[in-house]
């Protein structure tokens, strides 16, 4: 089995900021404000979590092909 990874950097498709988060591993992560213009992000369509759609690293549970919070 592979080790998770539990820090994902988190580019803002609207201004390209990026930010490098630790991902939680018991919940997952539906919102997540910007740092540099303030959007707040949700999932896209399809995604579970913010880290999914705009992380450089999908969720652990996804890393572990689980389904995602639920």
């Amino acid at each position: 089995m592979t080790e998770l990874q539990l820090i994902s950097t988190i580019t803002c498709p609207q201004c390209r900021h990026a930010a490098t988060e630790t991902m939680p591993t018991t919940a997952c992560q539906f919102f997540y404000e910007c740092a540099g213009c303030g959007v707040l992000l949700q999932p896209r369509p399809g995604d579970c979590c913010v880290f999914c759609s705009y992380g450089s690293v999908p969720c652990p549970p996804i890393q572990q092909d689980r389904s995602c919070c639920g």
